[in-house]
């Protein structure tokens, strides 16, 4: 299966290949989200050496599989080394004899699960990198794992022997809208925008997910079939995914939960209440959760950083704390579900959720793809009840874009009265934050807004295709 979309990772990666320096990349992103295919496709599986890490295994066994990987590279048989130093060594030895004039690239995936306790293995890294790698223009070594945070903290931002050492960094993301519609197109799956958007607020743009779709179920039937059925694929994924990542799972999960039940999000003290965590503990966990990117800080418009808020933003998590946790067991539960109230109120906060994660699609659809803009939230704190704006994009063009974001199933119509609450908003905005920019109405929707005498309020709109883009 050929690469799809990831342009801007391919051009990346070629840069690399193409560069005249020892290179040392480290790839990294939430798990299931493509890393590995990515590395292997676009180097068509051909390594001058690659090696996996196997989850929860012992030192020896970690040893004795990089032997099986020297031996299979290799010229001669190498013995299983004792200690990761000699393991090492056995690498450089290998490459030394390696009969390639190009690139020689090396490829270890899954690397935090090689460093298993008082295995000595960050310092056998440190030894190949620093005594040999380094000196030889001819090397490009890529580490893969998808526990973010071990990568950043272990690699990136090392203070001992490979401080500075990478000298790249990738993190890959889940796909967007585009690359979604691109991945169903090349499976044969026929599926209409509105659809695609709907499965995205399920899932996610992770392709791991997306692979499961099959094209002879409808969406709610695949989602019922993933998720909602005894033996579903993805039925036990929630546990999975945490547990793979968290060496203890259980505190991460407990700020999920609380989280779960704040759309919005929540603040630091409002976490620590809920999850009964405080001090560096709970600093490290939300660390580790926003690094591989389940939760996401931001501040509303014009705060300071102390009132930042925390906010669940995996889609897949989302879908699971709010359904299949408790309506597991009903293997049609998703297609009794279609167009019911409880329905309509999830798809709306989810479709906010898809416009937050192509922020950046938006701002083309807007012609302010080359203008500095900063995104926020802003709540009232003087109105009753108080009034929201679910996405406020503050331009360095002396504008401020209120953007009303609205799940519908056909063009939506702006009334007296929704169009009364526009304004209200609007003047709220303006007197509480003092703001001194032109304010403009921004109507985000699926197939835009009825052109009648209150869309005269409106100074711009963005449909679901620009989302496409």
């Amino acid at each position: 299966m050929k690469i799809i979309g990831r342009i801007d990772e391919q051009n990346e990666l070629q840069q690399y290949v193409e560069s005249e320096a020892p290179e040392f990349i480290a790839v990294y992103g939430r798990r299931r989200v493509g890393k590995t295919f990515l590395i292997k496709e676009f180097f068509d599986n051909t390594f001058s050496f690659y090696a996996t890490g196997l989850d929860k295994a012992e030192t020896t066994k970690q040893l004795s599989n990089f032997n099986s990987a020297l031996n299979k590279y290799g010229q001669i048989r190498y013995r299983t080394a004792k200690n990761w130093i000699e393991s090492f060594e056995q690498l450089i030895h290998l490459l030394e004899h390696s009969k390639t004039k190009k690139r020689k690239v090396i490829f270890i995936d899954e690397l935090p699960w090689l460093d298993t306790p008082r295995s000595g293995f960050i310092t056998a890294l440190e030894f190949f990198w620093n005594s040999w790698a380094s000196s030889h223009p001819e090397i490009l070594l890529i580490v893969c794992g998808s526990a973010t945070s071990w990568m950043i903290n272990h690699l990136v931002k090392n203070k001992g022997g490979l401080h500075n050492r990478v000298t790249r960094r990738m993190q890959i993301e889940p796909f967007t809208l585009c690359e979604c519609e691109t991945f169903l197109q090349h499976k044969k799956i026929s599926m209409d925008r509105k659809s695609i958007v709907e499965l995205y607020m399920i899932f996610g743009g992770i392709p791991f997910y997306l692979n499961m779709i099959e094209k002879k179920r409808s969406l709610p039937q695949n989602v019922d079939n993933l998720c909602f059925s005894k033996k579903g694929a993805l039925k036990d994924e929630f546990s999975l995914l945490y547990a793979s990542l968290f060496k203890n799972a259980v505190n991460h999960i407990k700020v999920i939960h609380a989280l779960g039940k704040k759309t919005k999000g929540l603040t630091r003290s409002e976490i620590s209440k809920a999850s009964k965590m405080q001090g560096g503990g709970l600093t490290t966990v939300l660390e580790e959760l926003e690094q591989c990117g389940f939760i996401r800080k931001y501040k509303p418009f014009e705060k300071r950083a102390k009132c930042a808020l925390y906010q669940l933003v995996d889609f897949y998590t989302l879908f699971h704390l709010r359904y299949v946790k408790t309506h597991g067991a009903n293997r049609n539960f998703w297609s009794s579900m279609t167009d019911n109230p409880q329905h309509r109120a999830w798809s709306g906060y989810a479709f906010e959720m898809v416009c937050l994660m192509h922020e950046y699609q938006i701002q083309q659809a807007l012609g302010i793809s080359g203008v500095l803009t900063e995104t926020a939230s802003w709540r009232s704190l003087e109105t009753t009840p108080a009034a929201q704006i679910d996405l406020v994009i503050n331009r360095n063009d002396n504008v401020v874009n209120l953007c009303e974001i609205k799940y519908a199933k056909e063009l939506f119509t702006i009334d007296r009265k929704y169009a009364n609450t526009l304004i209200e908003k609007k003047n709220a905005f303006i007197k509480e934050t003092k703001t001194r920019k032109a304010v403009h109405l921004t109507m985000i929707t699926t197939f835009g807004v009825t052109f009648n005498e209150h869309f005269n309020n409106i100074q711009s709109s963005v449909v679901m295709d620009d989302l496409f883009k």
